[in-house]
This record gives structure tokens, sequence and C-alpha cells, in this order.
């Protein structure tokens, strides 16, 4: 089987529109199925999708989104997972594209256009992402691809251990960044998936989502092997900014905690990260990564189609993109 998407729920009434998304793919070069995770609590609203041949349904009651997700992908068939949020849904033709833009074996992660859109279903703006390969410090840096518009492969999903059960909201980033440190990044230019954004009728807890973001990737800092990653992306005194600038955040959050083992071990990867730099350090482009928060890229192309009059693009964007805290 292809792919298996997992839909967690909260018993939302787009529910209906996110599964029948996936049901009415034309898509007929290989098997694919829907694993919807029912976390509301409390029985589903029979639907005729209920009946489909290729729905799956299962209960977790009230387990947050990441128990949900690691259940149905435990169940999945699937070569690749994909896990749509029960407020979007899938373009139209996307698993024909993913399956026609399928990346080589070593890759985990394949993602493409992403459309947001707000609570009434209005475009906000269109996501172009230009990654490829090792992209572990793009990501760690703070850029963000959406859970919704991606496949995961299986494979690399079970070998960084799922999504963490303790995050409730950047588990998504957590895991992008999890599987960018172990495998490459693929994209395509087609369209994916509309995501709706904006807190009302959100499930995420946005004051909590910065703090248990950054714990997260503090963890990971902690993975063997973590600077050899993002070592080749230094391709240029903005990245060689960044990369510094990230272990640097790093101390300063860990001095702060009184972790003086820690913010020694992360000043040091920052010396280095320098000293690796070399002339990038002359550059004023070095200095201005080193001293701003991360800018994505993405959604500042997307931003420059919207002040164009691009209408896929139009209206004000949700979020900046950034996952930096």
């Amino acid at each position: 089987m292809f792919c298996s998407t997992i839909i967690a729920t909260i018993g939302r009434p787009s529910l209906s529109r996110a599964v029948c998304s996936v049901l009415d793919q034309s898509f007929t070069d290989a098997g694919f199925e829907v694993i919807v995770v029912n976390d509301s609590g409390r029985p589903l609203p029979e639907a005729a999708w209920q009946q489909s041949e290729r729905v799956r349904v299962v209960t977790t009651n009230r387990r947050e989104r990441a128990v949900a997700r690691n259940t149905g992908a435990a169940m999945a068939r699937g070569d690749y997972l994909h896990f749509l949020d029960d407020d979007d849904w899938l373009a139209p033709d996307a698993l024909a594209h993913f399956w026609k833009n399928q990346p080589g074996e070593d890759a985990g992660w394949l993602y493409g256009v992403s459309q947001l859109v707000d609570r009434q279903g209005r475009p906000l703006i269109r996501l172009h992402h230009e990654l490829s390969g090792n992209c572990f410090l793009q990501v760690m840096a703070g850029e963000w691809v959406p859970l919704q518009s991606s496949l995961v492969a299986a494979e690399a999903f079970f070998a960084v251990g799922a999504f963490n059960p303790l995050l409730a909201g950047p588990e998504d980033i957590d895991l992008l960044r999890r599987v960018a440190l172990a495998y490459p990044l693929a994209g395509m230019d087609q369209l994916a998936a509309f995501i709706e954004r904006g807190d009302e009728g959100s499930s995420t807890d946005y004051d909590r989502h910065p703090g248990l973001s950054r714990r997260a990737r503090e963890e990971i800092l902690e993975e063997p092997g973590v600077f050899s990653r993002l070592r080749p992306a230094m391709t240029g005194p903005y990245w060689s900014g960044r990369l510094v600038r990230l272990y640097l955040t790093s101390a300063l959050w860990n001095a702060r905690r009184l972790r003086a083992l820690t913010t020694v071990s992360r000043l040091s990867y920052a010396f280095r990260g320098l000293l690796l730099g070399g002339s990038d350090a002359l550059s004023a482009d070095f200095w201005r990564s080193l001293a701003r928060p991360y800018a994505s890229p993405t959604f500042a192309r997307g931003f420059a189609l919207a002040a164009s009059g691009n209408a896929q693009q139009a209206g004000p964007a949700a979020t900046t993109g950034s996952m930096e805290s």
C-alpha cells in the first residue's frame, strides 16, 4: 500500500470534509487508506464515509493528538504516512502528485505546496518551500513544513520514535526536526493540502507552544551527530550565522536554568561553528543572521506574491512561519 492517511479527530463537523478529500482522490496507481482516530471521548456521528472499505475507525478517548496519531500509525499499512487534521483537507489529485514525485529510498519526508486558509476557507497565503536534501539546520533554525501537506516514510517515522506524547502542540515540529536529523527531505511543486489557521476553534495551546518547542529542540541538540549534520548546511555567511546563533541561544537558555555543563558545551559548539565559518564572520550577513530571529523565506515569498495581487495569496497571514523561540 502506498499511503495511509491518519486523521486524529476531536469530533469537529469538518471531519467529513477531511475524510472525503482523501476518499475522493482519483489516484489508482496503488492502494491507500484512511484511519480515523476518534479522540473526542464520545461516539462520532454517523456518516456515509464510515461505510467505505478504505476507512478504519479507532478510539483513543481523549489521549491528545500525539497518542492518537501514533495509534493510527501503528495500524497503518502504507509505505508512507500522511497526517491530516480534522479541520484540514487534501487537495484534489494530491496523492497522484505524491506518487509521481516519490523521492529516493533514503528520503524520509516528502512535502508539497500548502494553501493556508482562515476558518471561513478564505485563502491566506500559499507556501512554496524550496528545501531538499539535508535540511536539518533550516528546520532547527525555525523553518516550518506543514505536516498536513507531507508524506513521512513509515520506516523513518518509527526509526525516530514517532510523535512525542509529552508534546501537545509542537509535536509535528519536533517530528520534522528528528526526521531531518537522520534523513533528507524532498519537495514537489504541486498543491498538497488546504490548512486552516486561526485561534478560533483550534485545539492548540499557543501560550505553551513556544516553551514546549524550545524544550524539544534542546533535547534534539543532545542527540549524537547533531553538529556533524548541521555543518554541511553552512553554505555562506547567513547560514554560518544561524548555526552559531542556534548554539548561543541554547547556551543562554541553559545558563538561565543553571545548567553549567550544558551551557559550556553549547558555547564550545558556537565557537567551533565560528571557527569553521572562517571569513563568513567578516560579512554583514553573518552578523545580521546572528542578531535576529529567524524569518522564513518561504513566508517572505508568499507575502511578496500576496502584495503583487495574486488571488491565491491574498489575505492576512496567520503566522510568520518561524518556529524559533
